[in-house]
């Protein structure tokens, strides 16, 4: 499958270019990766319509095409398991994705929900700064539309989010655990997921001095280095956490089922910093492959 479209708007990836042409792009323009392979049957529909639709955009976004076949550590950085797999990655962070060959009308309808020419994104943004809400007033509001439409299941999702914000984390739980297959695996689901299981191991977990007093007199205490790095990315530190989680998968890789994958991984759907997130995949990739 070749892209036929100019390279304003469709591209190859490969885990060198990624962080520079996909997360710090995305800072300026969304790019929609599509994890695909030449024998890959449903592939060959999705592609050329997610090409119709970057020309038809005209650069509102950009498409990045990653060939899992020759890009397999890239693949596996993002735990991709079945092609095609689309993500949109905005900000630097994966907004948004879904599996399979959809048809043309819910590819619109996806784009439409996070895509917009640079003018009506720039008057939305107005909008949202002039309607500036408090967590729980998000929280009212969404509950008060699930009142109105119960049967929109993406509403519950909204609610989740918005629980999470106002830091309601058993209720944020609940309603991220009745949602429906399709919206389970949303990305921002998943992203919920992270942030959720961040936060839910800082309940119990002794102070950040105490933590780092653990390590220090013991530093194969991984369950100490465990809750230090949750405890540094909750205080601002994301590099210090993420060194913790490091060290973990260096030298205790099996531990604990594999936490610290695990944690890297959540931590990097959570993390804005698109330099960042990309240093320490690497890392991370040169420890696991």
């Amino acid at each position: 499958m070749t892209a036929t479209l100019p390279a304003t708007h469709v591209f190859d990836v490969d885990q060198l270019s990624f962080e520079a042409d996909v997360l710090q792009a995305s800072l300026h323009t969304p790019v929609l990766v599509d994890f695909w392979a030449t024998w890959c049957e449903p592939c060959k529909t999705l592609g050329p319509m997610l090409e119709k639709l970057a020309a038809e955009y005209n650069g509102a976004f950009r498409l990045g095409k990653v060939d899992v076949d020759t890009q397999q550590e890239l693949a596996g950085m993002f735990g991709i398991r079945s092609i095609p797999t689309v993500m949109l990655v905005k900000d630097g962070q994966v907004l948004d994705g879904f599996t399979g060959a959809l048809p043309e009308g819910q590819l619109r309808e996806f784009l439409a929900r996070h895509v917009q020419p640079l003018a009506a994104a720039a008057e939305e943004e107005a909008v949202d700064e002039a309607a500036a809400e408090t967590p729980e007033q998000a929280v009212q509001r969404w509950q008060q539309a699930i009142a109105a439409e119960p049967d929109q299941a993406a509403l519950k999702l909204e609610l989740a989010l918005a629980l999470m914000r106002a830091g309601q984390l058993a209720a944020a739980e609940a309603q991220l655990v009745a949602l429906p297959a399709n919206l389970a695996t949303d990305a921002r689901a998943q992203r919920l997921r992270s942030e959720l299981d961040l936060a839910q191991a800082l309940v119990a977990a002794p102070t950040l001095a105490a933590l780092q007093q653990r390590v220090q007199a013991d530093p194969s205490d991984w369950e100490a280095r465990d809750l230090l790095g949750v405890r540094l990315l909750h205080e601002g530190d994301a590099a210090g956490g993420l060194e913790q989680f490091l060290a973990i998968l260096q030298h205790a890789r099996d531990w604990n089922g594999g936490a610290g994958k695990q944690r890297l991984l959540a931590a990097f759907a959570t993390l804005d910093d698109a330099e960042l997130v990309g240093r320490y995949r690497r890392k991370m990739a040169s420890l696991l492959f």
